[in-house]
């Protein structure tokens, strides 16, 4: 290839993966400052980022002639990209930019290692010389990316859950009988050792709540991140926007199978992998139309959905042999 070209294929790559980890530095601060400067600087980066991907693979495409995404080079540039747009749509839509550092962090390893496996501007094999990958892969990856936000907001939720669980174990419960008067209960907060009069707030998470309303700044900067409830929702619109990709993504990849192999299904490891975690996605959704499940078990389900999204994504095709292997 000319050498002009590969340099502006450098020049891309080389922005994106600056980007990316400038931008996640940048919200990382923000997310533990809530410094309004740092947010409006980490999501132009963002965007500098995706956009400097998206291009890098376009002119790959341009410039060779060679579809982009038949290597997992391609692919992680890919999940990377989308992961960082999905975020940026659902930023802009329901102010999430709380989980923009670890959206950012988790698409810089992504796009790093996806350099490991650069093998330049080689033409597909003939199995991936077919109309289906540019139908196939990019459904598939956009879902995995999906996954991926909804994994970082299912982290926050988990996170914030178990710190009220602490501060509610730290609280000692007193009953005080005034004098001359009808008892009354309130608690005593382990850290400030004030009283609170019970149901003076009503929140998700009282034992933060508590700890805030006298003057814990730990808790305060806690109980500023969005309510469980909302955390729980976000989460929940974030895989209702993944599984339909995956359920078309798994479809897709069925009929170009039956193209190329002859069959729609073959039982290849991928294609199990790709069945357990719509599965697990699936019951997600299933139970989360059920109020006891909401919330805790929620967030570790979509936990464990995407620990069998990276298994089915780099596992499977980096460590076993199969017909969708890298290795070959």
């Amino acid at each position: 290839m000319d050498p002009t070209r590969q340099l502006i294929d450098q020049v891309l790559l080389e922005i994106g993966i600056a980007a990316y980890v400038t931008g996640a530095l940048v919200l990382f601060g923000y997310f533990l400052t809530r410094r309004p400067v740092l947010r409006t600087l980490g999501i132009p980066l963002a965007a500098l980022g995706a956009v400097a991907q998206f291009a890098e693979l376009g002119a790959r495409w341009w410039m060779t002639g060679v579809w982009p995404l038949t290597n997992l080079y391609g692919s992680l540039s890919l999940f990377s990209a989308c992961a960082v747009t999905i975020f940026l749509v659902f930023a802009y839509r329901y102010q999430m930019d709380f989980i923009g550092g670890p959206v950012l962090a988790l698409a810089a390893i992504a796009l790093g290692y996806a350099t490991t496996w650069n093998e330049g501007y080689m033409p597909a094999v003939p199995a991936l010389q077919s109309y289906w990958i540019k139908i196939h892969v990019p459904i598939v990856i956009t879902a995995y990316a999906s996954f991926m936000v909804a994994f970082c907001l299912s982290v926050v939720y988990l996170f914030k859950a178990a710190v009220d669980v602490r501060y509610r174990a730290r609280r000692i419960t007193m009953r005080v009988a005034a004098a001359g008067g009808p008892s009354a209960g309130f608690d005593i907060n382990a850290y400030t050792a004030q009283p609170r009069l019970e149901g003076s707030m009503r929140t998700d998470t009282p034992a933060l709540a508590e700890a805030a309303e006298h003057g814990d700044a730990t808790a305060a900067w806690i109980l500023s991140l969005p309510s469980l409830a909302r955390l729980d929702v976000l989460t929940y619109r974030v895989v209702a926007v993944g599984l339909p990709l995956l359920s078309l993504g798994i479809i897709t990849g069925a009929m170009w199978a039956k193209e190329a192999w002859g069959a729609y299904w073959q039982w290849d490891p991928k294609e199990t992998a790709a069945l357990v975690s719509w599965i697990i996605y699936a019951g997600y959704m299933h139970m989360h139309t059920r109020a006891e499940w909401r919330g805790t078990r929620s967030a570790w389900i979509s936990v464990i959905g995407f620990a069998s999204i990276v298994f089915c994504y780099l596992g499977v095709n980096i460590w076993i042999s199969g017909l969708h292997s890298y290795k070959m």
